[in-house]
């Protein structure tokens, strides 16, 4: 009985990290059930499918993320140190994984969307919404930014979304290269992009 009670989440902590390095179509349920310790009859009692697996793999993952980006972008820093937070955290999230496996596994978000994006409806549209969410949540900061004069963008949900995509764009250069360098220009660049300068603090 223990067994089968702990064995969803075993399966997903498993599946996690397979679909961050493998991706989704080269990784098989049986090599998830092998990770996980569980025999497929187990699998297929939680999961209707892979896809299902993965989706509730996503969802897991944006759960631990939405807290940490809520933590960052709405503690209160000014807005743009906020902002610098999470460019840290982020490139520390990539140096501890790169530690940990030898190598950068990127954002799992990124790969899947990139991967799996003009293939599922479902996931396309789970992965559309939580990039709709990371813009909202960076251009509430943005829109501060605006109020009090520190930054100049006309709209700040374009620019919320611009520096969404950098942040995206410089982890997947970070992967490609096995190097989390391509991060350490985040923070210039987006001061750039938001026509703001560097806090005298920062």
């Amino acid at each position: 009985m223990g067994r089968t009670s702990d064995a969803k989440e075993r399966i997903l902590t498993a599946a996690h990290p397979l679909l961050e390095r493998r991706g989704y179509s080269a990784l098989g349920v049986a090599e998830i059930c092998t990770a996980a310790g569980v025999p497929k009859g187990s699998f297929y009692y939680f999961f209707a499918s892979k896809e299902a697996l993965a989706l509730a793999v996503i969802d897991e993952h944006w759960a631990t993320e939405k807290r940490e980006w809520d933590r960052i972008l709405g503690s209160d820093a000014e807005p743009l140190e906020r902002l610098r937070r999470l460019f840290e955290a982020t490139e520390a999230g990539q140096r501890a994984g790169q530690k940990s496996c030898g190598s950068i596994s990127g954002c799992l978000f990124g790969n899947l969307s990139l991967e799996m994006g003009n293939q599922t409806e479902a996931m396309r549209e789970r992965l559309q919404e939580i990039f709709e969410a990371r813009t909202e949540t960076v251009a509430r900061v943005i829109t501060e930014a605006q109020e009090r004069g520190e930054a100049a963008v006309p709209d700040a949900r374009a620019a919320a979304q611009s520096v969404v995509a950098q942040l995206e764009g410089q982890v997947l250069f970070a992967k490609l290269y096995n190097d989390t360098a391509p991060l350490g220009t985040l923070w210039v660049n987006c001061l750039a992009l938001l026509g703001a300068k560097a806090p005298v603090h920062a």
